[in-house]
């Protein structure tokens, strides 16, 4: 059953953890403000920190239709927008000659009709739904040229679509707009200006443990604090690619199907693929630095039970 919308930061909050997803109140506030004002929402962060899971927890949580626009280089309107099915029209063309038909204009109008039109996320995402205005996620932009962002203005702006032969289709009501962006490169300050902004950080240490004690609730207390201090030190380190929440969760998984109740060197040298995707990554970490870093990591703890 589709939910209203929450009418407060708090409400929000208590929406996104209905879904299982750990928010920090500044994520809540840039949430709930977007929605409250009807507001595309940009959300910018490392890869694998929750920015495309947040528009996944707003569909289920509100029971509205996800559309999901998964960006690449080259992406264009034919992919993201629309495009005319050219086989059907050829085909309606040679069954009007075969018929006779004589009337080119009404044979034109027709042809470029709703019937021929093929819709792609971001035209459905416009038309109306009775369980209430669509989440139409847009993610990672940074991959997608300078032109295709050009195209999105239109869209975040108006909240229409214009295609030359058809005309302009307007959103009855706004759809929830999502955009994530890993910043591999920057996104144009237009297509900024035309939404919220918030940048989705690494959790602290203890709302990483509330995550892996949801998303993960097999994990021993032991492990799991260990695993998330382990994490936390290797982000402070000059890696490649810091492990993200992601990453977090694929470990801790992995650690309970190899029965582990806690951290050990070895395990940690075996099993650091799922952690870091880089090489030069894994190869810094794997032994000595390994240990070390897990002897910092049990003393800390130990200390802090301690207390």
């Amino acid at each position: 059953m589709p939910s209203s919308l929450p009418a407060s930061v708090d409400d929000t909050a208590a929406l996104l953890a209905r879904g299982d997803y750990v928010a920090d109140r500044s994520l809540a506030t840039a949430l709930f403000l977007a929605l409250k004002l009807k507001r595309p929402l940009f959300l910018e962060g490392e890869a694998g920190v929750g920015k495309t899971e947040i528009a996944k927890v707003l569909s289920a949580t509100l029971g509205r239709r996800l559309l999901r626009l998964q960006c690449y280089e080259g992406l264009d309107a034919s992919s993201a927008v629309y495009e005319w099915n050219y086989a059907r029209q050829m085909m309606e063309i040679r069954l009007a000659e075969a018929s006779g038909a004589k009337d080119r204009d009404a044979l034109a109008s027709d042809l470029f009709s709703e019937r021929f039109l093929i819709k792609r996320p971001l035209l459905q995402a416009l038309e109306p739904d009775l369980a209430g205005p669509p989440v139409l996620l847009i993610d990672e932009l940074d991959r997608t040229d300078e032109p295709f962002e050009a195209y999105l203005l239109e869209i975040l702006s108006d909240f229409q679509v214009t295609i030359p032969e058809f005309g302009t289709i307007h959103a009855p009501e706004p759809p929830i707009v999502i955009l994530t962006s890993n910043r591999t490169r920057e996104i144009h300050d237009a297509l900024k200006r035309r939404c919220f902004y918030h940048w989705v950080d690494y959790p602290s240490a203890a709302r990483e443990r509330q995550i892996l004690a949801l998303k993960a609730p097999q994990a021993d207390a032991r492990l799991a604090a260990q695993v998330v201090g382990f994490v936390q030190s290797l982000r402070g380190l000059d890696l490649y690619k810091s492990p993200g929440v992601a990453e977090t969760l694929d470990w801790a998984q992995a650690l309970v199907e190899l029965n582990q109740l806690e951290l050990e060197p070895s395990v940690i040298n075996d099993t650091l693929g799922t952690l870091l995707k880089y090489q030069d990554d894994i190869a810094r970490i794997q032994g000595s630095e390994a240990a070390r870093i897990l002897s910092q990591v049990k003393t800390e703890l130990a200390a802090t039970t301690a207390r």
